[in-house]
């Protein structure tokens, strides 16, 4: 009935689909499995992409070939470029979707690669010989042959609803949970631990008062996620935000005698940066009043998610708290929100590539590894993808660095760090975040993607190409020009810049602080007519390289530094123990965690520099 398999994805979410992406742009022949067709790519929780951090990835793995970036510029019913009062190593696209579309989308574009096939039904377990994958099984007893397996169960895996004191299977509201994969891999010596995550009440827009809100529109020149050609937002749907307060909190008190997560029922750590309504008023018991935003389901629905009132208390406790809300005096509900509890194993099991130690051929992706959002499942779906086609196909792993890619700070943080609670993406995470910045995801990874083979991606790199092209015109014509006083000086009092006495090189002017490139050929004719033959991407781009250029010497030179621990490898299969030199927690660490270099030792908790010198010593 099935052939065998290159890569066989267990999930439909955002890490399986972008695995099952990764995958057949190298050429493997694919077989996505999952429980729902209907829900392939679904939006379980907000129906947004991107934000802190989370946007640079949704960039980074457009720029690899992925969807994500593709079908959110497809979807979006708004756009907005977060921190722009920050500098730009801080700006962060996000998009409002339709979560309708946005799954359609994905699923039109997994249809239409012919490498790709599909098959709904549960997965109850891995066939194992020899310690390698060589397939799955299915609830209906269906075994199914692959070289490679890559598992993406999100919160499906023995998922537990909490609502108040009720509780009950599931993977997500109406959908059964999955049952057997978590049992086996504990029986071939994986560890297995608890995770949480929530999800707000959705809410009939039609029985809100808008008026009582704050309007929160869209940018006025909106742009978007991918580097491809894709369409760019017109006619974008405004969200609002508004406010708990006193009564509110009082209410939502009522009913922690019933609250799973007070009462004990839930053992599973949640997440740290967004905690359910009831923890935000136990933790923060000072604060008079939490933001909610009111977010739009989509252009063709009265649907809306309430961002930041997410619950597992009783659902008309949950109702009467609502009402209280300023613009929700006349609310209807459409279903409560919710916990859920859910199984996940701990990240230090796997190989950088995403390759679990244990058993060879088996990838994890997603909420699996202990991560959060829909960005960050995105990013290990398309690695765990590619390095399982890169594996079938006998070729080295494809490995991003901390200095390469978000999604190499995620990916290290998690093999070398573990987690035990559910992780998210910061830009304070990465500490080469000059270079890591959304503008220039593209000129990182793309060159990386067509060096590795995936496929569809000659029009990008043309692209890429132009575009370092563009910019270093634009920084030479800079380095090349001189800035009139007479004709600037106007300007520069106008924002508090110290005026010019002489002519000086327009690439020194633009490093002045407050001063902007589009701002300067207002006041100066030779530079609106230069900036007449590059668009705004451009523009800006080379304007960022110009005043950030000494940081990112700065940067380059400290990576350099860095990429010299990288260099220095270590025997995969290397007994630590017999270094007695060591200390006992550090042959304890590096034994468990098989770093491939000295550079990722030295990033394992419990690693000191002190055993890093004898690792020196040793590998010398």
């Amino acid at each position: 009935m099935f052939p065998e398999y290159d890569v066989i994805v267990v999930g439909a979410g955002h890490a399986g689909c972008e695995a099952a992406v990764g995958a057949a742009n190298l050429g493997s022949k694919v077989l996505l499995v999952t429980m729902n067709m209907q829900t392939i790519a679904q939006m379980s929780c907000n129906p947004a992409m991107g934000g802190v951090a989370k946007g640079q990835i949704v960039r980074e793995v457009d720029a690899l070939g992925g969807y994500s970036g593709i079908v959110t510029d497809h979807t979006m019913i708004q756009f907005r470029m977060l921190n722009l009062s920050k500098g730009p190593a801080m700006w962060s696209p996000r998009a409002q979707s339709d979560r309708m579309e946005f799954a359609g989308k994905w699923r039109q574009m997994l249809e239409q690669n012919p490498l790709i096939d599909f098959w709904q039904e549960m997965v109850s377990g891995l066939i194992v010989k020899d310690k390698r994958v060589v397939g799955i099984r299915t609830g209906m007893g269906i075994e199914v042959r692959g070289k490679s397996v890559v598992l993406t169960n999100g919160t499906f895996l023995n998922g537990i609803i909490h609502i108040g004191e009720k509780q009950f299977g599931g993977g997500r509201a109406g959908e059964s949970a999955a049952k057997g994969i978590t049992e086996q891999l504990v029986e071939l010596g994986f560890e297995a631990g608890r995770m949480k995550t929530g999800t707000p009440p959705r809410l009939d827009g039609r029985s809100l008062n808008y008026n009582n809100m704050e309007e929160q529109p869209g940018d006025e020149n909106p742009g978007k996620f991918s580097y491809s050609d894709t369409p760019t937002i017109k006619d974008q749907i405004p969200c609002h935000i508004t406010y708990t307060n006193d009564k509110v909190h009082e209410v939502l008190k009522t009913g922690f005698a019933q609250s799973p997560m007070f009462q004990g029922r839930i053992q599973g750590r949640g997440p740290r940066y967004c905690p359910s309504i009831e923890d935000k008023i136990e933790r923060f018991a000072d604060k008079e009043r939490h933001q909610l935003f009111v977010e739009p389901e989509g252009r063709n629905t009265i649907e809306i998610y309430v961002n930041g009132f997410s619950s597992s208390l009783p659902e008309d406790v949950q109702y009467k708290a609502l009402k209280m809300i300023p613009g929700f005096e006349d609310v209807k509900m459409f279903r409560p929100g919710y916990a859920i509890e859910y199984d996940y194993f701990p990240p230090t099991q796997l190989k950088m590539s995403l390759e679990t130690h244990l058993i060879g051929g088996l990838y994890f992706a997603g909420q699996i590894n202990g991560t959060t959002g829909y960005e960050e499942a995105a990013c290990q779906g398309m690695m765990a993808g590619i390095n399982a086609a890169l594996s079938v196909q006998e070729r080295d792993p494809f490995i991003l660095g901390r200095s390469e890619a978000y999604i190499g700070v995620l990916i290290d943080d998690l093999i070398n760090k573990g987690t035990n609670e559910p992780y998210r993406m910061f830009t304070s995470r990465a500490e080469f975040r000059i270079l890591l910045r959304q503008d220039n995801a593209d000129l990182r990874l793309t060159p990386l993607a067509v060096g590795l083979g995936m496929k569809g991606l000659d029009k990008r790199m043309a692209r890429v190409n132009e575009k370092n092209e563009k910019v270093q015109e634009i920084i030479d014509w800079f380095r090349e020009t001189s800035a009139d006083p007479e004709e600037l000086n106007p300007h520069f009092e106008a924002v508090g810049s110290s005026p010019m006495k002489q002519k000086v090189k327009m690439d020194q002017v633009i490093t002045r602080p407050n001063i902007q490139i589009n701002d300067m050929a207002v006041h100066m004719p030779l530079l609106k007519d230069f900036l007449a033959n590059y668009d705004d991407e451009i523009v800006q781009l080379a304007e960022t390289n110009m005043k950030y250029a000494s940081y990112i010497v700065k940067e380059m030179e400290m990576v350099n530094r860095v990429s010299r621990l990288e260099e220095m490898k270590l025997q995969p299969d290397f007994d630590y123990s017999t270094i007695t030199s060591l200390s006992l927690e550090a042959r304890e660490k590096l034994n468990k965690h098989k770093p491939a270099s000295l550079g990722q030792a030295g990033r394992i908790s419990g690693i000191n520099p002190a055993d890093i010198s004898v690792l020196l010593v040793h590998l010398k």
